[in-house]
């Protein structure tokens, strides 16, 4: 499933697919319709404290769309997912002029009746949970046992929901009554037992290649049956937490296979920016941008085995 160099071409820039119709852009995705079918289109934007930054990731949406390929088929036997297809020969003749640029970064998928809830699944402390546990001891009101610190082991994985925001903004962490208020009771423990088993399943896959998966967020929709499926994009490091196994040591922040060194750039003196401030971030360096491009290769090259061309 490694991706073709020969055939990769720049992302098309949002909305510039004649014959789809583009229903919106989020962060990193760009979201067609396509007859009765959604696409979406990967780009290589990155985003930190909810800015998407003024530069780009070479490749960083073809590794996202190839790795969400290569979870889709080992989870398949778990939950059925949206993907028809990615292949853009396959794709309706309307997009035939676009298969170069779609080769590699794009799905074709269902349009399902989304489920406005990000589903996370917890295994070790850190984050935002890692926030709230120190304050009270809690993550989403769920209690956790004393002396946990950055990087602890959870006993069992837990099911820590959040409600999606607009683009800019937080999601906001919620109970499970919340979810239980507004999706029912059915789906809310469907989309808590979902969440927990595949996680739970990846979870065991990524450990097996020497890889932690601390935690990780899912969305799921509806087919028109009521059948729960999982969509958009899966156990990526944009919204997975992969630490390399053999650097785990609880206590403090964990090396991890994503923008961290973004984050850290735009942080540091050097940057000369202020993440509270109004102002846009600056331009990324160059070595950040190799950096942060190389961990994402190593992510996608260490789980699937693959070599990323």
């Amino acid at each position: 499933m490694a991706a073709d160099a020969a055939s990769a071409s720049p992302p098309p820039a949002a909305g510039a697919l004649a014959g789809a119709i583009h229903l919106g852009s989020g962060k990193i995705r760009d979201l067609y319709a396509v007859g009765d079918r959604l696409l979406l289109v990967a780009s290589d934007r990155i985003s930190a404290f909810d800015h998407v930054l003024e530069t780009p990731i070479p490749d960083k949406g073809r590794i996202l769309t190839q790795l969400s390929l290569w979870w889709f088929e080992r989870l398949a036997h778990l939950v059925p997912n949206h993907l028809i297809s990615a292949d853009p020969a396959l794709y309706p003749a309307e997009l035939a002029a676009h298969a170069r640029e779609l080769r590699g970064r794009s799905m074709l998928c269902e349009r399902l009746d989304m489920l406005l809830i990000e589903c996370v699944a917890r295994g070790y402390l850190t984050g935002s949970g890692l926030a709230e546990y120190r304050l009270s001891g809690t993550v989403c009101g769920l209690p956790l046992p004393e002396g946990l610190v950055d990087g602890s082991r959870l006993d069992g994985p837990v099911f820590t929901p959040a409600a999606k925001a607009e683009l800019g903004e937080h999601d906001e962490n919620i109970g499970f009554d919340e979810v239980v208020r507004r999706t029912g009771v059915g789906v809310a423990q469907a989309l808590r037992r979902l969440t927990l088993t595949v996680y739970s399943a990846a979870r065991d896959i990524a450990l097996e290649r020497g890889i932690i998966l601390a935690d990780t967020k899912f969305e799921f929709g509806r087919r028109a049956d009521g059948t729960i499926v999982l969509a958009d994009e899966v156990l990526t490091p944009d919204s997975s937490r992969f630490w390399p196994a053999e650097q785990w040591q609880p206590g403090r922040a964990q090396p991890s296979f994503d923008k961290q060194y973004v984050r850290d750039w735009l942080t540091s003196p050097e940057s000369g920016w202020d993440p509270k401030s109004d102002q846009a971030p600056p331009p990324l360096p160059d070595e950040v941008v190799e950096r942060t491009r190389s961990r994402y290769v190593e992510a996608y090259e260490r789980l699937t085995g693959q070599t990323f061309q």
